[in-house]
């Protein structure tokens, strides 16, 4: 067997349909398109969601609420989860993205007063609760804001 006797095995390969080459080749005529109409015409194609002039779906449902571009998304830091520092320790963003209690260092967190804090930390956050603040201050740590 040489290079030039390789072929496909039989019946794995088909011929191309050439449609619109005259009446002997079965396609022409209508080219496999059928008698007139709008999909037997170039270019033929209904813009997405066009129901053929009926009243599309997402038109005969009502708009419900609204989006607000002002909204801004906290991620939450509980003061149990400060307890799991040492004392001492200074807890930024980066300490808290490695331990897994934020989920990014770009979004702005929140350190509320849930759980309690024994242990005195220098907490870098966004924003603090009131009662959050001063557990922190009331255990000896300090609490400095970052800038947004």
């Amino acid at each position: 067997m040489q290079l030039h006797d390789l072929k496909p095995a039989d019946g794995s390969t088909k011929k191309r349909k050439r449609i619109g080459r005259g009446p002997g080749s079965g396609h022409g005529k209508t080219a496999c398109k059928g008698h007139k109409g709008q999909k037997a015409r170039t270019g033929a194609r209904t813009k997405r969601g066009f129901e053929g002039g009926q009243m599309p779906l997402i038109r005969r449902i009502p708009k419900r609420g609204f989006t607000n571009i002002f909204h801004k998304d906290y991620e939450i830091v509980k003061l149990s989860h400060l307890e799991t520092f040492e004392a001492g320790t200074v807890v930024t963003p980066e300490l808290l993205l490695s331990k897994g209690f934020i989920k990014n260092t770009k979004s702005i967190f929140k350190v509320l007063c849930n759980g309690e804090l024994t242990k005195s930390v220098t907490v870098m956050a966004h924003k603090f609760s009131d009662t959050a603040k001063e557990r922190i201050v009331s255990c000896g740590g300090k609490v400095e804001i970052i800038a947004n």
